[in-house]
């Protein structure tokens, strides 16, 4: 299912589960909104950070732009700087990104458990 899929659907803009669910398709949305949280980072930083080729990082910043999450700023330089930062919107969602590292630990303990009896 693509993205332009969701949000055709019905439930895109009713349903809140729904809805957010849809806005977090991409592999990188959330390392990428949780990187973006610690202030403003250029294209390549984001690059290096999570070794990702530059057409899948373009891709997953034009998404997030495009949904309002995050500002892209072009200074007039030259060479051009460009610099990504979260929106206001962007910044609202700083608890649920903090609630899922929080579960996402809890989970890796449990993994390492589980792993013990196997």
């Amino acid at each position: 299912m693509k993205k332009s899929d969701f949000e055709n659907h019905e439930l895109f803009g009713v349903c809140p589960f729904f809805t957010t669910q849809s806005l977090l398709l991409g592999k990188w949305v959330l390392p990428i909104l949780n990187e973006l949280s610690g202030g403003a980072k250029r294209f390549n930083e984001l690059k290096r950070k999570f070794g990702i080729t530059h057409s899948t990082l373009a891709q997953q910043l034009k998404l997030l732009e495009h949904e309002g999450f995050i500002h892209r700023e072009v200074f007039p330089e030259v060479p051009p700087r460009v610099e990504y930062s979260l929106t206001e919107i962007g910044k609202t969602f700083q608890p649920v990104l903090d609630s899922i590292e929080v579960w996402g630990m809890k989970y890796i303990e449990y993994l390492k458990g589980r792993d013990k009896f196997e």
